[in-house]
């Protein structure tokens, strides 16, 4: 793939680049479409030559197939992915065993009423390039970040740039930096900022293979296998396959297809075709502060989640929904620069609550393997199913995914008693200031989130009463029609509203109208500006 032209500006002898993204992956690729459609101009660099070509990530959940529906991107990623059935996990011995357990993924195997999209099992490496055809911003690849210059006071950073295949070495100035560049983020390290958690949880290998596994999968269809001898999954509809497990030592000459084979099971007798394969390592940490100064941190340089749950790349798309509105805002004049600040405040619990839903998800999937080991070695015949250690809900985890809940100066309580959220299994309808705004029909198939965009939305049952306030305040903003079924639901009046964030979070809500400029005070403070 070919390197796109840097853009104007940016580079010491011209005016600041407003965004420069660090990493390709898909979190990185998705915060350049989600700035594009604000209209900031930005540059992604990225080390490596080419897109992976690995599957790694493996689940778009709900909440990130919300975020490509915003963007116009949530068919084409159903249509390249594994059909609906394809949405559990089944825990065997060796993958031509009969399954001793499964679990739904929830949200993925079928739709729930929660959402107007559901979630796919789909590839990396087929996710990053519909990401890539999503902007057309600049993308250097083959192009490493080595320091970065940052002085107190300082309108932007000075970022050092070297091109792998020339070896030159330029610099970019840029008013912010955003880090995307993975667990082992050399932005993370620059800055000197730490981490907590576990850490590394151990060295794994990815073996991608093609074999014959119909006989054993066909009619029972899998996202994941889980068996005493590694994961294996199904990497794309139209075939292919991959191995997840421990590195084995003398990594460097295995006998990989030999590997494979044994993996499968005494008696499985099929031809291995080995693709390619990858190492890596399995983290589990948070870092301690998502920004230092114009530099911010997403994704698995925020946050490094175990793959169990399919929890880590989803919570980095989150980050970038967060964020990319309010450096919007702030780059384009209606918000003040401390609105920033709400991001580390807003986004550093749920990366802390969903590093622990992460590691409890590994704590029992290996329970299972536990008492399974434990029916087996009891002797006689083995039960037909392992009772698993967890209700049927377990992965559902919607009250994590939608019912994430913000406290910060960017939104305004209230004044009512929090209902309970961020359980990681139920998920609590509200319309409380902080929470996603519920999924509601509005009019055919166009649900309250598709209200949503680059500008702030303003739900309300009487919108002739708000449509003047709303016209003259000097933000980005939008008046919906809220059908009066839903006003109950939402706790309004005949004239209340909600006021909803571009990330589709709950600003404010006003039960009825109120008086004087209530909108305009509320914008004002959300954003932390009076702009014009």
């Amino acid at each position: 793939m070919t390197d796109m032209p840097m853009p104007e500006g940016g580079s010491d002898d011209d005016d600041p680049l407003p965004v420069l993204i660090v990493g390709g992956g898909p979190v990185g690729l998705t915060a350049r479409a989600l700035l594009e459609r604000w209209g900031v101009r930005t540059l992604l660099v990225e080390k490596r030559a080419e897109l992976s070509p690995f599957p790694r990530s493996r689940l778009v959940n709900v909440r990130s197939m919300e975020i490509f529906r915003g963007l116009g991107l949530a068919d084409g990623i159903a249509d390249a992915a594994f059909a609906p059935r394809y949405g559990c996990i089944r825990f065997r011995d060796t993958l031509h065993d009969r399954d001793f357990a499964t679990a739904a993924m929830i949200g993925v195997n079928a739709p729930v009423p929660e959402s107007p999209v559901t979630g796919v099992v789909t590839s990396q490496d087929r996710l990053e390039p519909t990401l890539l055809g999503a902007a057309r911003a600049p993308m250097r690849f083959g192009t490493e970040l080595v320091a970065l210059d940052q002085g107190r006071g300082a309108e932007f950073v000075v970022a050092s740039l070297v091109d792998h295949r020339t070896g030159a070495e330029t610099r970019v100035r840029a008013r912010y930096v955003l880090a995307t560049d993975g667990a082992n983020s050399t932005v993370r390290r620059l800055l000197g900022i730490g981490t907590t958690g576990t850490g590394a949880l151990g060295d794994f290998t990815t073996v991608v293979f093609d074999a014959d596994l119909d006989r054993w999968c066909a009619d029972r269809p899998a996202g994941l296998y889980f068996t005493t001898h590694g994961l294996f999954a199904p990497v794309y509809p139209e075939g292919g396959w991959a191995w997840f497990a421990p590195t084995p030592e003398g990594a460097a000459s295995a006998d990989w297809p030999a590997l494979v084979s044994r993996a499968l099971g005494s008696g499985a007798d099929v031809p291995v075709d080995v693709v390619r394969v990858q190492h890596w390592v399995m983290n589990a940490f948070v870092a301690e502060r998502l920004r230092h100064g114009r530099i911010l941190l997403a994704g698995d340089a925020a946050h490094a989640m175990p793959i169990t749950g399919g929890l880590g790349m989803n919570t980095g798309l989150s980050d970038v929904h967060n964020l990319c509105w309010k450096l919007a805002g702030v780059l384009n004049g209606w918000a003040d620069p401390g609105l920033l600040e709400t991001y580390e405040v807003e986004r550093h619990p749920v990366a802390h609550r969903t590093l622990q839903q992460a590691v409890a998800n590994a704590q029992l999937m290996l329970r299972v393997q536990n008492r399974r080991r434990e029916q087996l070695r009891a002797g006689g015949e083995a039960p037909e199913q392992v009772e698993l250690p967890w209700t049927d809900r377990f992965f559902a985890q919607l009250g994590l995914l939608l019912g994430v809940t913000y406290r910060s100066t960017a939104v305004l309580a209230d004044g009512v008693a929090p209902q309970p959220s961020d359980s990681g299994t139920d998920y609590i309808l509200t319309a409380e200031p902080g929470h996603r705004v519920p999924h509601l029909w509005l009019t055919g198939h166009r649900s309250t989130l598709d209200a949503l965009g680059e500008w702030f939305t303003l739900l309300t049952p009487d919108p002739a009463r708000w449509e003047g306030r709303a016209a003259a305040a000097p933000w980005p903003l939008r008046v919906e029609p809220l059908p009066g079924e839903h006003a109950d639901v939402c706790e309004l009046g005949p004239h209340g509203a909600l006021l909803v964030r571009p990330d589709g979070h709950i600003a404010a809500r006003w039960r009825n109208h109120p008086a004087g400029d209530t909108l305009h005070q509320a914008l004002a403070a959300v954003t932390g500006s009076t702009p014009g």
